[in-house]
């Protein structure tokens, strides 16, 4: 890579991207140390078009993927696969075989298609399209001729759903989800919460093909090799992620997911709640519950206490309050502003109340006294109720679904017509796995689909910096279809020379 370095102001952009980290700013200048590749991403990023490309043909070329490395000699390429061995490019690693995936996968199915002959994990790439994927191998299950094609697939219209178990506010659907590096980069959006988690969409050919599209792709392979990121939500809450383990908003860490909105907290542990307090209010963003007025409560014959609340009545006892960073998810600071009314006929001196999030990680007990609720210490019968609530609660925690579209190398490497291999795996002729694992296929066109991220073994993504994710890639079916769908029947090896 050439440098002109007085145009360079030392913004450290090229650093930030640089897939081998040998772009360093040194005295707001860059140097580029021994190793580099001319991969570009220093020149897709610098705003100064500090870098251009120096002839190096002395160096070989790795034709895996559209970057086309140009790697020295005991160095590897930019997505960390290839190495040049004495002027020799040679994918690093080797083959998995499909056993030495399972505990990963947690597989139990012994059905005949279900499972690969080969994983796609350290397989290597077919670049450009047109040839067979590096591994075609035959067998035979249950008496039936098997294929598995594999290969590790270079995947440019890709990214992360990301489930994060909590309560918590983040935002607004639809909001932009920024990350600080050298500056603002849009990575995803905040999309609907679903029962008791916050779900976040990261990349996707959008972004990936942005100004911001190197950045993203960092930030989501960090988060898939189990790497703490630090993301923002666009008006709204600054949250620390890492799969696996809980997730923090606004400082704050999220221990439980709850175990329902509060509605079915109500309905759950009705009998619990009966001997609790005169009133129970489970605040919740989705669905505020409150106990004497919902049908459990009536179930119970429990006695209306006269305390109506604050929120849009969906049905008796469920209400829908506005969003916001207070109790439950809700925009209430002080859980006794949920108080809409009070019947002075029926709540009277005595009465008490308690009011808990879903998972009770807040709760607050109350008794009338005058005419005024005043907190007290909670009672041995509704620390009960509470212990049962948050024992019921799972552990909070961030998981992550890879979602992505087959499509380029990933077909064409497996047959010379890839419209028919689509249909065979719609029609179920061809099993996908992807490290072996499972994934679910959309309906409709293509081949679009997602894995659980937890369940293709650690280390076999990687990151090109197209961008693109590489993954493990694995058709398995019959001898019979794979002749069907005009496959690679030339390049077609017996799987026991290779293992």
């Amino acid at each position: 890579m050439k440098i002109e370095i007085d145009k360079c102001k030392g913004c450290g952009l090229c650093e930030e991207v640089c897939p081998l980290g040998v772009a360093v700013v040194e005295k707001r200048k860059v140097k580029i140390s021994d190793g580099c590749v001319d991969c570009k991403s220093c020149m897709k990023v610098c705003p100064e078009d500090v870098f251009s490309v120096e002839a190096t043909e002395d160096k070989p070329a790795c034709d895996a993927c559209p970057i086309m490395c140009r790697v020295p000699d005991g160095f590897y390429g930019a997505c960390m696969r290839y190495f040049n061995e004495k002027g020799e490019i040679k994918r690093k690693g080797r083959v998995h075989t499909y056993e030495e995936v399972m505990d990963i996968i947690g597989a139990t199915d012994d059905k005949t298609l279900e499972k690969p002959l080969l994983t796609g994990i350290g397989a290597g790439t077919t670049y450009p399209d047109f040839r067979p994927s590096p591994f075609i191998v035959s067998g035979v299950r249950e008496g039936i001729d098997i294929v598995t094609v594999v290969t590790e697939a270079p995947l440019s219209y890709s990214g992360i759903k990301l489930k994060v178990d909590t309560d918590l506010f983040m935002g607004q659907e639809g909001k932009r989800i920024y990350v600080k590096r050298k500056g603002k980069r849009h990575i995803g959006h905040l999309c609907t919460e679903e029962y008791g988690s916050k779900m976040l969409s990261l990349g996707g050919v959008n972004i990936l093909t942005s100004k911001d599209a190197l950045f993203a792709a960092k930030v989501i392979f960090e988060i898939l090799n189990g790497k703490k990121v630090k993301l923002e939500v666009e008006d709204g809450s600054k949250i620390e992620l890492s799969l696996g383990k809980p997730p923090r908003v606004n400082g704050q860490v999220e221990e439980r997911m709850r175990v329902g909105c509060g509605s079915a907290t109500t309905g759950l542990f009705a009998p619990y709640m009966f001997n609790a307090a005169d009133e129970v209010i489970v605040l919740d963003g989705h669905i505020t519950g409150i106990f004497s007025e919902h049908p459990s409560g009536r179930y119970l014959n429990k006695t209306r206490s006269g305390i109506s609340i604050k929120g849009q009545k969906s049905t008796d006892g469920r209400y829908f309050l506005n969003k916001g960073g207070g109790w439950g998810g809700t925009d209430i600071e002080n859980p006794l502003d949920v108080i809409k009314e009070i019947d002075r006929v029926r709540c009277h001196d005595g009465t008490t109340l308690l009011i808990t999030e879903t998972t009770g990680r807040r709760c607050a007990f109350y008794r009338m006294k005058e005419g005024v609720f005043t907190e007290e210490n909670l009672t041995p019968e509704a620390t009960k109720f509470l212990e049962v609530l948050r024992d019921s609660c799972e552990p909070s925690s961030v998981s992550a679904i890879f979602a992505a579209g087959v499509g380029g190398s990933a077909r064409a490497g497996v047959t010379k017509n890839p419209i028919k291999l689509t249909r065979a795996v719609h029609e179920g002729k061809v099993k996908i796995t992807i490290g072996g694992a499972k994934p679910f296929i959309f309906p409709g066109g293509g081949i679009n689909f997602l894995v659980e991220a937890g369940k293709i073994k650690y280390g076999s993504i990687y990151l090109s910096p197209t961008p693109s994710f590489i993954i493990p890639v694995e058709y398995t079916m019959t001898l019979e279809t794979f002749k069907e769908i005009g496959g690679h029947i030339e390049a077609v090896k017996p799987s026991t020379l290779l293992l």
